[in-house]
């Protein structure tokens, strides 16, 4: 995500999108991102996104930033529901689903340390946002077995 400060102070007008990238086995596709002072959740598993430039739809946004951050691009990209990062940004996020079941190792990652594959079973042991993690939740809660 774009390099929003860690505190909130209110609801923030500014926008974001993720996407909760699947492959078929149903693992989810995490970010690890930099431990860099001054971004949003640094040294936190969380999900490919960011924030919205000016003009751009949240749509626009994650469909640029999955091409930006890991060379990634979604064909079945579908939009969610919101969750707003209440003890981070403040932003409000839209989340995005979408699958891919290429081998995350190859994927030119261009912020971040890691992509990495984790079926649900293990998200409950990774750092996570509690926004990005409540969406995930919800996500997975929703999904047909």
């Amino acid at each position: 995500m774009h390099s929003d400060t860690t505190t909130a102070k209110g609801p923030s007008t500014a926008r974001g999108a993720v996407a909760i990238i699947t492959n078929r086995r149903g693992d989810a596709l995490m970010h690890l991102r930099d431990d860099l002072p001054g971004i949003a959740w640094p040294a936190h598993w969380s999900l490919l996104g960011g924030g919205t430039d000016p003009g751009e739809t949240q749509h626009e946004a994650i469909v640029r930033e999955l091409h930006e951050e890991a060379g990634l691009t979604a064909l079945d990209l579908t939009e969610l529901f919101e969750v707003r990062d209440e003890d981070g940004s403040g932003q409000l996020i839209t989340f995005f689903a979408a699958t891919w079941d290429g081998d995350e190792k190859t994927l030119p990652l261009a912020e971040g340390v890691k992509l990495q594959f984790f079926a649900p079973e293990h998200l409950p042991v990774l750092t996570i946002p509690p926004f990005i993690r409540d969406g995930i939740t919800r996500y997975l809660a929703a999904r047909p077995a």
